[in-house]
């Protein structure tokens, strides 16, 4: 294990999901999808690998010197344009968010009473054919509010109860394609994922637009493919060209940088950005990865109101509401439970907590995983928007790289914990899921990266970051000490492992940890 920041920055450019052998898309697709959809390809999926490839570009100059920076003010952001709120998606103040391939946890989100649901086809999603398909699948049903599960407890079947609620779809990113569709070809995995939902929708069934949740982007630029997609679709169906609506993450580190001009690129479609703190955590590692002063502290002893978090949590309101748009904050990691009361109370607290500092930064809503959570999230944000506050004496372009100094620790024990999760959460996906409740953590796609990045930190800047153990002794991380770490790790989860557990939960478990520490070893820290 001998990784470099050179390594780091050769990631694969297309993470690929592939379609069966035996696919026909003739046969297994929708009458007429292909003829629709071969047209959007050839324009489509070139433009997403020139943009994947600029993201690469971007990451190597940034580790080598030339960081993510503030630019003067564009034309686009000093003229005095608006975005006019659509009346149907001005209370935002809980989105709930999961895995759209879990259809009883799709039931159970749309009847939470959030204002908004999110259904996932990214980071709590496996990347996977058979995922994707089911996740399509549900998300038409739901839209079309006929999707059902079976509640064992209950002895019924569970319906979806109408309700105001906006849905919105997260396809994949613009980093990642799709194979098999097309033989020998590869096409954008976002187009994919957008066309095969809008393309089995009828508009007249719909209480609202379809609204898009688009993640992952890196670039003001990019906020171009989005819209020119939605207005060919628009176009082809004969609808307004601003039928398509969508809410945005800001998840990557470059794009804090780009906001305004994102939303700008976006204005006839947009309603609204969110901070997706836990990929922009991970982003911020990642472009910051040659640097010895980035070495953050173990994860969960980095205060949610961190510098780096807290100027841009400042900054997202004050762009958004200069233009009319939601400011949307993120998740909260620390999941309740049923089952444990103490872990409940806690996470609760923390919930509270959480989202009440995301309102006092004027934020209009936030993001939960659990129908427990939504209550308490709705509370803590004034009704139905705070698009009329504006914070005093707010900088425009204020520090979105402090360091984090004087925050957290950095432990053996830390490193262990990373170590442990990344194995557990690769068995979860080996598996079939997409995000898994761990010692009462989420994990999913964007947690499992940020260990990642973080053990490679102390790998990498090893010589110069002290990192200690229970002792208070400094101890170096070398490769060799990580790969003792994923081999202790390993034989304590197969020691764990029930008496009668089936033979292949061995071997899954002994393939997620080679597959996580090889990722490290590449440098493949893209979100994938």
């Amino acid at each position: 294990m001998t990784p470099t920041v050179a390594v780091f920055t050769e990631t694969p450019i297309n993470p690929v999901s592939i379609a069966p052998p035996d696919f026909d898309p003739e046969r297994e697709l929708p009458a007429g999808f292909m003829d629709f959809f071969l047209p959007l390809h050839r324009i489509f999926t070139p433009w997403q690998q020139e943009l994947a490839l600029k993201r690469v570009e971007v990451l190597q100059r940034s580790l080598e010197g030339d960081k993510p920076k503030h630019h003067f003010p564009s034309d686009t952001v000093r003229n005095g344009w608006r975005i006019p709120l659509p009346e149907w998606c001005r209370d935002q103040r809980n989105q709930m968010t999961g895995p759209a391939d879990d259809g009883e946890l799709c039931v159970k989100m749309l009847n939470s009473g959030a204002p908004g649901v999110m259904l996932d086809l990214e980071d709590s999603c496996v990347n996977e054919w058979l995922h994707h398909e089911k996740g399509v699948e549900n998300i038409l049903a739901c839209l079309r509010g006929r999707l059902t599960y079976f509640d064992k407890k209950r002895d019924r079947t569970m319906n979806i109860q109408q309700n105001d609620t906006v849905i919105f779809t997260r396809p994949r990113g613009l980093h990642m394609s799709q194979a098999g569709l097309i033989p020998g070809e590869l096409v954008s995995a976002s187009l994919s994922d957008v066309t095969r939902i809008f393309y089995g929708i009828d508009p007249g069934e719909l209480k609202h637009p379809l609204c898009i949740y688009i993640p992952k982007s890196e670039s003001a630029e990019e906020a171009l493919w989005w819209r020119d997609l939605f207005q060919a679709l628009a176009k082809w169906r004969g609808l307004p060209h601003n039928y398509i609506r969508c809410m945005a993450l800001v998840e990557s580190h470059p794009l804090a940088f780009q906001m305004e001009e994102f939303a700008y690129n976006l204005r006839d479609h947009i309603m609204g950005l969110n901070l997706g703190r836990w990929d922009y955590m991970a982003s911020l590692i990642h472009f910051n990865l040659d640097d010895p002063d980035w070495v953050l502290p173990d994860r969960n002893t980095i205060p949610y109101n961190v510098a780096f978090f807290q100027n841009l949590r400042e900054l997202m309101p004050e762009i958004c509401h200069h233009r009319c748009i939601l400011a949307i904050g993120g998740m909260t990691a620390l999941y309740p439970s049923r089952e444990d009361a103490e872990l409940n109370t806690r996470a609760l607290a923390v919930l509270e907590k959480d989202k009440k500092n995301e309102a006092d930064c004027l934020m209009d809503g936030a993001w939960t995983g659990h129908p427990d959570q939504n209550a308490i999230a709705v509370s803590q944000f004034p009704y139905p928007n705070q698009l009329n506050a504006r914070p005093k004496n707010a900088s425009r372009y204020p520090d979105l790289r402090p360091q984090p100094v004087g925050v957290g620790t950095r432990s053996v024990a830390g490193t262990r914990a990373a170590v442990r999760t990344v194995i557990r959460y690769r068995h979860g996906v080996l598996s079939g899921r997409g995000a898994s409740l761990l010692d009462g953590y989420m994990e999913d796609l964007a947690t499992d990266r940020i260990y990642r990045l973080m053990i490679a930190q102390r790998v990498l800047h090893r010589d110069v970051v002290a990192v200690h153990d229970d002792q208070g002794r400094m101890v170096k991380h070398t490769p060799e000490f990580i790969t003792r770490l994923f081999d202790e790790e390993l034989e304590r989860l197969l020691d764990a492992l029930p008496a009668n557990a089936a033979p292949e939960e061995s071997e899954r478990f002994r393939r997620a940890r080679e597959i996580s520490e090889a990722m490290i070893v590449n440098g493949e820290f893209n979100p994938v």
